[in-house]
């Protein structure tokens, strides 16, 4: 799931709202006489019905709900496909599909964008093809192209668009939002599993002085090639940000406080430059403010000292 945690389900709230109103028009507007009136009037209901559980659980909506509730709009398209009177009506359902894709692709994974993309144009094309209408498969086909082309299209964005906001432009690791949103996964994850946690903070030695002796350019380039030494050594499972300036963290899953420093200490030897490092265990009832201000504690305890590395 991606985005904000209250915009998905507001965005599909107003979705079922708008829809729903759209069959009250119909139903109070028929365009032909055998226009299905009366589900549409349940359509509606449903459709504000939907719309306003979606907007009051907001934030709390687990994914799995949203799921059910894309899903659910592609039976329902492919429902008021087969009850259609007119090709029209059939026809014009490609929005309503168009948005059901679009949705998926920005606020869902991939993988899940393109099932519910795939799944909306499999119901929405049974239940044309079912209808009594004729005459349309010309029109049809462009509508399922469209669903197609333009969910796909907004997966690759949406995907280029996470990436960048969850990644520092210098040294192409995570961002401080992006870190902080994973790292407290994993310490969730942590406290519901019993297994060692470990963070770190690691912050450069004299890095004013490479910026002053040598210019900023070469404080960029010290940060670039220290970050891809430090990443070259670090455990898939590992993960590296940059927290402002020359200040960065870790998230050391399933590691102690003996094998973090360990694996620090691997680090020290893959560049020239110096940092001074603190880390803190995770512990039952921590948040993320509580570990990393144990982290830096003794970061600072460290620099005190005259200790590096």
């Amino acid at each position: 799931m991606q985005s904000g945690r209250r915009t998905p389900a507001a965005l599909l709230a107003v979705v079922y709202a708008v829809s729903g109103a759209l069959c009250w028009v119909g139903a109070a507007a028929p365009m032909d006489d055998a226009t299905p009136v009366g589900l549409l009037q349940v359509l509606g209901a449903v459709g504000l019905a939907a719309g306003t559980g979606l907007a009051v659980a907001g934030a709390r909506a687990r994914p799995w709900v949203l799921h059910v509730a894309v899903t659910l709009l592609s039976v329902l398209v492919g429902l008021l496909a087969w009850r259609s009177a007119t090709a029209v009506g059939v026809v014009g359902l490609g929005p309503a599909m168009i948005a059901v894709g679009l949705y998926a692709a920005h606020f869902l994974s991939p993988p899940a964008a393109r099932w519910h993309a795939a799944l909306v144009v499999v119901a929405g094309s049974a239940g044309a093809w079912a209808a009594a209408p004729s005459g349309f498969l010309a029109a049809w086909l462009a509508v399922a192209v469209s669903v197609a082309v333009l969910t796909e299209a907004q997966v690759r964005l949406a995907e280029r668009l996470r990436t960048a906001a969850g990644t520092d432009p210098l040294t192409g690791v995570a961002n401080r939002r992006a870190w902080e949103e994973h790292a407290a996964q994993h310490l969730s994850r942590a406290a519901r599993s019993g297994e060692f946690l470990s963070f770190a903070i690691l912050d450069l030695d004299d890095f004013k002085g490479v910026n002053d002796r040598n210019g900023h350019r070469a404080g960029d380039d010290l940060l670039r090639s220290l970050t891809a030494s430090w990443s070259r050594r670090l455990r898939r499972a590992d993960l590296l940000g940059r927290y402002g300036g020359d200040e960065f963290v870790l998230c050391l899953p399933a590691t102690d406080e003996a094998a973090a420093h360990e694996l620090l200490g691997q680090l020290d030897h893959a560049d020239s430059a110096t940092w001074t490092a603190g880390v803190a265990v995770a512990r039952p009832g921590d948040d993320l403010t509580a570990v990393l201000a144990r982290a830096d504690e003794q970061l600072y305890r460290r620099k005190r000292s005259g200790r590096t590395g």
